[in-house]
């Protein structure tokens, strides 16, 4: 039974490898370059349209797992949300999103403001389907800082912290990221899974 990731991230892969301790097969893998429209109106709906879409095409003994993730700012009505990966449009850079989101705030002339990360992991198989959620708190600011990360982290300041994650230690961002805690809360099921064999 083939343990699937509906996603070709290189770094996501990883993450999701180490933390769950399972062995995952990148979908490009087995189906190659395939279009999924994340036609959702939630998070929770773009991770499930994205597991359901490989499992139905993998088949059978398959177990995928996907997720969606992304910024959400209260100031701005909720904005990028879902739209976070292509807020300044389809096939838009990381640059291209961080650089509209801040237009936006100097267009306010807000300087500093709530924001929250936020990641849905769904699990889809012959067994059903599982979800899961985990949340980030904090800030953005107007002006990046930090390199490391990616899409947003340069001006997103969590609680309790007065750096960026684009100037926090990985290892800082892996203990609070909503990416990983989402994680956390679908592990249990995995091992469920595991424990009575529905996997190898």
């Amino acid at each position: 039974m083939n343990f699937i990731i509906a996603s070709n991230n290189r770094g996501k892969l990883r993450e999701f490898k180490e933390l769950l301790n399972i062995e995952l097969i990148p979908y490009r893998d087995i189906l190659g370059d395939i279009n999924i429209e994340e036609s959702g109106k939630t998070f929770k709906e773009n991770a499930l349209i994205k597991a359901r879409e490989v499992y139905k095409r993998v088949g059978e003994g398959a177990i995928v797992i996907s997720d969606d993730s992304g910024l959400s700012v209260p100031i701005l009505n909720g904005e990028p949300n879902i739209y976070s990966a292509r807020y300044a449009g389809e096939g838009a850079t990381d640059r291209e999103n961080l650089e509209k989101l801040i237009g936006k705030l100097k267009d306010m002339g807000v300087e500093r403001t709530e924001a929250y990360y936020t990641a849905s992991i769904a699990l889809v198989g012959d067994f059903g389907e599982w979800t899961a959620h985990g949340w980030c708190f904090g800030e953005i600011i107007d002006s990046p800082k930090g390199k490391n990360g990616f899409g947003y982290d340069p001006i997103f300041i969590p609680y309790g912290y007065k750096k960026t994650f684009g100037e926090l230690n990985k290892n800082v961002k892996k203990s609070i990221s909503h990416r990983v805690k989402a994680l956390e809360n679908i592990k249990p099921i995995i091992q469920m899974l595991i424990s009575n064999n529905f996997i190898f």
